[in-house]
């Protein structure tokens, strides 16, 4: 992942450009009668001067409502240099190169802008003060066309020179050395930048501690990523940060914090997307609250967040069955079982109405899934649905779908339908044994005459 450093023209000539001309000009005749004093002081020559002042008239008219000339102005900064700049002394150099400078920046010539800079630093008299802000401006400049190796390379020549850090020049040498993937490299520069700035009594935002934890995630260095990451959600309870704190304990393995972390999310009303609602309510089956976990997904099904499809419905009946709240599974089961293509949710369906005792409910859903077909395991199904019926005492259905269950399945199946149509037989028999004491019970009380 790449972080674009984007260059605003306001912000770089705020920041890059520098002083067009100075105030030290000699205006005495006598001054004016010696041009080799203006080669070799730090002042401008009489002619230089005009000149400038002209350009800096055409750049910056004195009356607001005028335009800048800069077609103009570029066309006699190109006849100074070329008439003059050889014979110029180090500050006309400079000065004139600096109109240079404002000027591409003014039309966003980066590369150009570059260039000249580059020849500002050949100047031998050059002040340290202005090497120091032309080494950081080409930092900046070298960022904007993304160079990164030469950005790297002038904001390391400032720091050779410069007695004192600077937070433009950490975060600039963090960010070129994190877009050529050197992010060990990038870390202490931005560490030491947030240090700087904590000790400057500046305050720190969000993005500042977000840079530096996707640098230790992209670093795998968790255990940093953990600590910054709760500094975070304490300093900014931000939703993301709390989410974030549930991902680096994933990339832990740390799996009862990871749920522990994304609960407290749920709790604070912050999930709103299915996958995390489903993820965090599956995961919770895991850790044996499968209950726990069905609630959330049944909130997260109210509040529109996660769907009401077959297979989300379907997620939600397992987890109450896991948690043996076979009452609460009823409901969704039953739209599972009329959204399926398949038999197999009156299956699930007519298995909960059986735990719960619901024989002809049961017995119903169970023939709603052999009609419906598609199923997963149609001997299991006809087992069950002979469960169903000898519990209502019919009998004969209750073998008919033993023997079917037989057909249908293979050799383990047919062997247990098999023993459980001896089960029928054995339990007809009794059944047929107990009815016909009854009756003969009724008869032998009706022998007796009624008493007078």
């Amino acid at each position: 992942m790449r972080i674009t450093t984007g260059v605003k023209l306001g912000f770089l000539i705020s920041v890059l450009a520098m002083p067009l001309w100075s105030a030290q000009i000699a205006l005495g005749a006598d001054e004016q009668r010696k041009p080799p004093t203006a080669r070799t002081s730090g002042t401008l020559g009489p002619q230089v001067m005009r000149a400038i002042s002209r350009i800096q008239e055409l750049m910056n008219p004195e009356d607001e409502e005028d335009e800048p000339d800069l077609v103009a102005a570029k066309e006699q900064l190109d006849e100074l240099y070329e008439r003059r700049f050889a014979r110029m002394n180090d500050f006309e150099k400079q000065t004139t190169l600096n109109f240079f400078t404002n000027y591409y920046l003014t039309i966003e010539n980066f590369p150009e802008a570059i260039r000249i800079f580059e020849q500002l630093l050949t100047l031998e008299g050059l002040r340290e003060d202005t090497r120091m802000r032309t080494l950081r401006t080409l930092g900046q400049l070298h960022a904007a066309e993304e160079n990164w190796e030469k950005s790297i390379s002038s904001y390391t020549d400032w720091r050779e020179i410069s007695l004192i850090e600077d937070d433009l020049v950490y975060r600039g040498l963090s960010y070129a050395h994190y877009q050529l993937e050197e992010f060990a490299q990038a870390v202490p520069y931005w560490v030491n930048r947030l240090e700087l700035l904590l000790d400057e009594g500046g305050i720190l935002d969000r993005d500042d501690y977000s840079y530096l934890n996707g640098l230790y995630f992209v670093l795998e260095d968790y255990e940093k990523a953990l600590e910054l990451t709760k500094t975070m959600v304490l300093l900014f309870d931000n939703n993301i940060d709390w989410l974030n704190l549930s991902a680096v304990y994933a990339s832990m393995d740390n799996e009862e914090r990871r749920i522990q972390s994304m609960d407290l999310v749920y709790l604070q009303g912050l999930i709103d997307s299915d996958t995390r609602f489903l993820n965090l309510g599956q995961s919770m089956a895991g850790l044996d609250v499968p209950y726990s976990g069905s609630k959330v997904i049944a909130t997260g099904m109210e509040s529109g967040a996660v769907e009401e499809d077959e297979d989300n419905l379907t997620i939600m009946t397992q987890m109450f069955l896991v948690s043996s709240e076979f009452e609460e599974a009823l409901e969704p089961a039953g739209r599972v079982a009329e959204l399926s293509d398949s038999g197999d949710g009156y299956d699930t369906y007519g298995y909960i109405h059986y735990v719960l005792h619901n024989y002809q409910l049961a017995a119903d859903a169970f023939q709603d899934a052999l009609d419906k077909g598609e199923l997963d395991n149609r001997a299991d199904t006809l087992l069950f649905l002979s469960r169903a019926l000898i519990e209502l005492d019919d009998f004969d259905g209750a073998s008919d779908a033993a023997n079917s269950a037989a057909e249908a399945g293979d050799r383990s199946d047919q062997e247990y339908a098999n023993d459980y149509l001896k089960f029928i037989n054995g339990t007809r028999s009794r059944f047929n044994i107990l009815a016909q004491r009854r009756r003969d019970a009724i008869d032998f009380y009706r022998s007796y005459p009624p008493l007078q």
